[in-house]
């Protein structure tokens, strides 16, 4: 499984980049407007330090002019990925962009249907947002897993990016649910590796090799 950032905070996707297991990025207008970088130097800035795919929303409300920013934001750089909503005016944007070989995200997924169409486009990705379902008292790891089940069935290549992750636990049951992708924001990104038991480890082994007098040479 592949492991996303969800954020425009370049100093802090800098630093966990440096673990060099991060595969790519996820923006949104929010994100991008809480980041105060003119939006050619942020987008710069973040593909230019992250690698692999980088996902950039559009922001229109029609079909052809998703596809004309789409366009416009695909040539920013190399590993852009054109976010998308997912409406029917996204899903057709979506199969133009796909045509054109331009990788694409749609986005704010909440069901298997919008899944399905997404993949019936082309998309090169879809994104649930468990998050956002578990507020509203629905099962958003359950989505995955229905999901994966049916791109199973037809082959679809579209690969299932979860999203809207809350939780240390919301990326373990998407793992297992068989998400190709998390996208994780920074914070608990940063909690993956907390675990009480691993600290008390550490500090008996620690006062034990202190005891010891050795050297490692």
């Amino acid at each position: 499984m592949d492991f996303f950032l969800d954020s425009t905070d370049f100093e802090e996707i800098k630093r966990l980049n440096q673990t060099g297991i991060i595969d790519g990025l996820t923006t949104n207008p929010s994100l991008i407007y809480k980041a105060k970088t003119p939006f050619d130097q942020l987008i710069n800035n973040l593909c230019s330090e992250i690698k692999g795919p980088v996902s950039v929303e559009t922001v229109a409300e029609n079909s052809e002019q998703m596809i004309n920013e789409g366009i416009k934001i695909s040539k920013m750089a190399k590993n852009i990925v054109v976010k998308l909503p997912m409406t029917w005016e996204g899903i057709k944007a979506c199969k133009q962009l796909s045509e054109m070989s331009i990788k694409t995200n749609v986005t704010l997924c909440f069901s298997s249907s919008q899944a399905i169409l997404a993949a019936k486009a082309g998309a090169t990705y879809i994104s649930p947002f468990i998050g956002r379902l578990d507020d509203a008292n629905v099962d958003g790891v359950q989505l995955i897993r229905e999901i994966k089940l049916i791109f199973s069935h037809y082959n679809y290549e579209t690969k299932i990016l979860a999203a809207s992750i809350r939780t240390k636990n919301h990326v373990t049951q998407s793992a297992l649910a068989g998400a190709d992708v998390v996208t994780i924001p920074p914070k608990v990104f940063s909690s993956l590796v907390d675990h009480n038991l691993t600290d008390k480890g550490l500090k008996i082994f620690n006062s034990d090799w202190q005891k010891s007098g050795q050297k490692i040479l």
